[in-house]
């Protein structure tokens, strides 16, 4: 049914307990910035609102929450990257560590040392976040070539059952650029453009395998969400019944936030070390297959790009080939 084992998954989140707990601090420090701004915004809104009406209030209320809020959003907006370079890159490079057989610190003594070896392998965080964008492009693209192939089976309302999965299937590969990353620096590619295109064209290859296990994982993710989403309801309304004024809408919000909060946290990583043993099982002793890497840059403009900054930073190897084959 599925190529992983969730006890593998669950020891490695052991072995890696600080990154958890630092994710922990990270994520829901997020969620707890947001009911700030929001709680204070929507203070602001009712203090302004007490020189006119009930209704001028409430409206005022409600703006200044949704001013806190979105300026929080746009914070993290521009900070993103920073936190694919700390939080979940650095996860990833002491998970492949781990399951590389090799020996990781404890305590604060792993962050750092995960730090490191992103710096290595990727560099500045705006090029890692460069990096990050192109392969999720590239993903996309693999993704509807294997969606490209069941459509050509002829079943009457096939069109139909097809938009579902299509629809189910973008939401589960979401982790696979996060695998790729993985693969630069089991690898120890010295040029993570060329690692990177290498990684999808092994991916593209074994697209089957790949694409049944992160469906079996966006199912459980999403599912699990839900449920923390449910049990997040009560706190939540607790939240908003200490803001000002009428915000009814707030407890949704809320709840929304704390179950993003636990997804980002703790099971994403989970699903991350499932499907890293997928990946690394299905590609051990693998080369890069010709046909899929010139299918891929038949198929994908964002393949090439990441094609030519792979050829900027090396001139020759794999991706210089992949680029001269255009």
């Amino acid at each position: 049914m599925w190529d992983f084992s969730m006890t593998k998954a669950l020891g490695l989140m052991r072995r890696t307990a600080p990154f958890v707990l630092f994710r922990i601090a990270v994520y829901f420090g997020i969620s707890a910035a947001f009911i700030v701004a929001t709680g204070t915004g929507a203070g602001i809104g009712y203090g302004v609102g007490v020189a006119g009406t009930d209704e001028f209030q409430v409206n005022t209320t409600f703006w200044g929450g949704a001013v806190g809020f979105g300026l929080t959003a746009g914070v993290l907006f521009f900070v993103r990257d920073y936190i694919l370079y700390i939080v979940k890159a650095g996860h990833i490079a002491v998970m492949v560590e781990v399951m590389e057989g090799g020996t990781i610190p404890d305590g604060r003594g792993q962050i750092d040392h995960a730090r490191r070896i992103v710096a290595e392998r990727f560099g500045e965080a705006s090029a890692l976040f460069a990096l990050d964008q192109l392969i999720k492009g590239v993903v996309g693209a693999i993704t509807g070539l294997a969606q490209g192939l069941l459509t050509l089976l002829p079943i009457p309302g096939f069109d139909i059952v097809m938009g579902a999965v299509r629809a189910y299937l973008r939401v589960a590969v979401g982790l696979v650029d996060e695998v790729i990353l993985a693969h630069g620096i089991r690898t120890k590619a010295q040029n993570p453009w060329s690692g990177a295109q290498e990684a999808l064209v092994l991916y593209a290859q074994n697209a089957r395998p790949m694409l049944i296990n992160a469906a079996w994982l966006a199912l459980f993710s999403w599912g699990l969400s839900l449920v923390v989403f449910l049990v997040m309801l009560a706190p939540a309304a607790v939240v908003v019944y200490i803001l000002p004024g009428t915000w009814s809408a707030g407890g949704l919000v809320f709840a929304l936030l704390f179950a993003w909060a636990v997804k980002a946290a703790l099971i994403e990583p989970f699903a991350i070390a499932c499907l890293l043993q997928v990946f690394f099982r299905v590609t051990e002793g693998q080369e890069p297959n010709p046909e899929w890497q010139a299918r891929l840059s038949t198929a994908s403009d964002t393949f090439r790009r990441l094609g030519e900054r792979a050829l900027a930073s090396t001139g020759n190897g794999f991706a210089g080939q992949a680029l001269r084959a255009r």
